[in-house]
């Protein structure tokens, strides 16, 4: 099924983030995990009661990364769906919390709430009728009936669209599915959760700079090690490279840089989070990878403390 599996972000402080995410947001936290590659440094999963692909909003908190700078070449904006009834409930919420967000705007026809989390990560609610009656998080802060529904889907800044279009439809699976001014959106014909990716064209504006508050990649789903195999053949037609297979333990993954500059991530539905704790307990405890437990403790003692975790 076509869409997202997951969005990866630069945050600073981690407990702000996870009080944020967790407390704030009402997500739960799937997997309390490091950086593989900078095994010093958390990643953390929210998402839904499994981390289900489409749902799962994940965070490098560097304590001290220097703040993102927006400009073309990165993600404008990550959007969440909820149900349409909710977004009184939400909008009263941020106000409640002293949550930075603005007022709501129409976007191709559906109800928008835009907002931003402590470390200035662009974030949106969408109101969906009858999302009410797909799955959402229920053991969180946030009322069932109100809860987030994973993800609607992204918004690209970029300086021309027309060779990322041929990514996202050629490579991804998504279809072009509307035009408002100049944003173009592509949907995932059948696909609820992540659907949308909206390229919003800005020529004028200048390159962005990743750092606190910026999404460092957007992953798309594959099914399978051989969906993503005939997903990497299709890329090199278009004559985009990517890395060879990692393996991130709960997915394996592929990358490669769109036209546009926006570090894309191609990642498997399978193992899934459940590989190395129940679900019940899932993001209770900090799981390393096999070839990171030897240096359990010393990666231990680096990572910053956690008082309490959701």
């Amino acid at each position: 099924m076509p869409g997202l599996h997951h969005v990866t972000a630069i945050a600073g402080n981690p407990l702000r983030n996870l009080d944020f995410y967790t407390r704030v947001l009402g997500l739960r936290l799937v997997k309390r995990t490091v950086n593989f590659d900078d095994p010093g440094t958390y990643h953390f999963y929210y998402g839904d009661e499994t981390g289900s692909p489409g749902t799962v909003l994940t965070f490098f908190p560097w304590e001290h990364a220097a703040q993102g700078l927006v400009g073309v070449g990165e993600t404008q904006q990550t959007a969440f769906r909820v149900p349409l009834s909710s977004l009184g409930y939400w909008t009263q919420r941020l106000v409640e919390k002293g949550v930075r967000h603005e007022a709501r705007e129409t976007r191709f026809g559906d109800t928008v709430l835009p907002f931003s989390d402590p470390d200035g990560t662009r974030l949106a609610l969408v109101g969906v009728p009858d999302a009410e009656n797909e799955r959402g998080w229920s053991g969180g802060n946030v009322p069932a009936e109100h809860a987030m529904r994973g993800f609607f889907g992204v918004t690209l800044q970029l300086a021309d669209k027309a060779r990322t279009g041929a990514i996202l439809t050629d490579v991804l699976g998504l279809e072009e599915a509307g035009r408002e001014g100049p944003i173009v959106r592509y949907r995932a014909g059948g696909s609820a959760l992540g659907g949308a990716v909206d390229i919003h064209t800005l020529k004028d504006l200048g390159r962005g700079r990743q750092g606190r508050g910026s999404v460092h990649h957007i992953a798309f789903r594959a099914a399978d090690d051989a969906e993503q195999a005939a997903m990497a053949g299709k890329l090199l037609a278009h004559g985009v490279r990517h890395t060879d297979q990692r393996d991130r333990n709960y997915f394996r993954s592929i990358y490669f840089r769109e036209p546009g500059g926006v570090l894309f991530e191609i990642a498997t539905d399978i193992p899934g989070f459940a590989i190395d704790e129940p679900v019940a307990s899932l993001g209770s405890a900090l799981k390393l990878p096999p070839f990171l437990e030897p240096q359990r403790g010393a990666i231990e003692k680096a990572l910053p403390a956690l008082e309490a975790v959701a």
